[in-house]
Parts: C-alpha cells; sequence; structure tokens
C-alpha cells in the first residue's frame, strides 16, 4: 500500500480530480487513487467517508487528508520541491501562482456550457457572449505567459507547472467542442493533450462503465 492514496470522482467528467491527479503525477511519487462514482445513490456518503468538504479530490496520508485540487497542488509543492511543480524564478511563480487562482475561481461560463467529457465531447450549440469572454480571456492569458515565461518548452512556463494542471481539462474542453482559437494558444492545447500522463488518464477515462446523461 503506497503512502498516498488520492480519491477521485469519474474521470471522464471530473475535471477538478484530473488536476490534482496530474500533479500526483509529476512528483514521480507512487500513489494509490480510489474512483468514487458520481451521481449515483450513494454517492454522498461514498465521498464522506473519504473527504471531510464532501468533494473530490481528496488526497490521504497518515492521517492527514488535503482537500481542494490547489491545496492539494499547494501541499505536494512543498512536500516534493525536486519535482518544480512551480516556476524557480520568482516573477514567473507569481504569475503562475495567479494563473492557477484565476482558474480555480473563474471561468464558468466556459466550464458551464461545456462540460469535460473525454469520450464524448461536448458541442456547444452555440458561444454566447459571457461564455466567448472567458475563451478570449482564457487564450489572452495562455499567449501572455507563453510569451513571457514559456521558453525551454511548449507549456506555459516552458517545463509543467501547478498552472498547467489548472488548465489541462480546459484543453480536453476546447479542443473536444471544436472551438477555434489562436494558433499560439492552440500549441499550447496540443502540447497539454500530447503529455503522457493526459494520455493515460483519457485513455482511463474512456475505459470507464459509468455513464451520467445530462454531462452527455
Amino acid at each position: 500500500m503506497a503512502d498516498y492514496t488520492l480519491y477521485l470522482g469519474n474521470k471522464n467528467y471530473s475535471s477538478w480530480s484530473l488536476r490534482a491527479w496530474l500533479v500526483m503525477k509529476q512528483c514521480g511519487v507512487a500513489f494509490d487513487e480510489e474512483v468514487v462514482p458520481l451521481r449515483e445513490a450513494d454517492t454522498r456518503n461514498a465521498i464522506r467517508r473519504h473527504s471531510p468538504t464532501g468533494k473530490l479530490p481528496a488526497l490521504k496520508t497518515g492521517e492527514l487528508v488535503v482537500c481542494e485540487s490547489i491545496a492539494i497542488a499547494e501541499f505536494l509543492a512543498e512536500r516534493f520541491p525536486e519535482a518544480r511543480l512551480w516556476p524557480a524564478d520568482r516573477g514567473a511563480r507569481a504569475a503562475a501562482r495567479a494563473a492557477s487562482a484565476e482558474m480555480h475561481a473563474g471561468f464558468v461560463e466556459l466550464r458551464k456550457a461545456v462540460p469535460m467529457n473525454c469520450r464524448h465531447p461536448v458541442k456547444p450549440k452555440s458561444l454566447i457572449e459571457a461564455v466567448q469572454a472567458d475563451i478570449d480571456r482564457m487564450t489572452s492569458l495562455w499567449i501572455d505567459c507563453r510569451g513571457r515565461y514559456g521558453t525551454g518548452g511548449g507549456l506555459l512556463f516552458g517545463g509543467f507547472t501547478i498552472a498547467d494542471a489548472m488548465f489541462a481539462p480546459e484543453a480536453i474542453r476546447l479542443s473536444g467542442a471544436g472551438i477555434e482559437l489562436p494558433p499560439l494558444a492552440m500549441d499550447y492545447v496540443d502540447a497539454l493533450l500530447a503529455l503522457p500522463a493526459l494520455v493515460e488518464w483519457q485513455a482511463a477515462a474512456a475505459a470507464e462503465p459509468w455513464l451520467i446523461p445530462e454531462w452527455e
């Protein structure tokens, strides 16, 4: 049994679980994972057995349980500094934290309009103004980070950081929906989707037996 256990929602749908899982993979540490199927009769009680907030993901190590994707990521950044989950440069690190926080709190209209679905990508019937505004802001943020800090690799700050984990579900959403993006933003989406860990996640998502009709 590994020292860490990560409790997740369905891989096909749970964008927040994906974010924490990608950070765990980047740390290179062995961990167990347990998927709690969402929207089932016992889901609420099943989650409560592992997460005091009643939400997933949750990371357990010893007696400690860490909830919320961004808190899990910060915990792992402190525990595994060799994984370089934040940029070494102070200015780049501040920008990466700001981008991660903006993703954690924002882009609500896009997330509502285009649920993450790895098996059957959701294509919005139309892009209302609020959704397009989210897309424009997100792609502008990506292009700015890549231009200022992205030398040495295809991700926002060159190599993989927590900020990339935060935006990975958006790459799945936007690519699957066939939404047209500026070329530099599309390059970033392609770089995210090519990450071996993200390829692994999507393969596992495709093999899941659960189906949630309202997210299809």
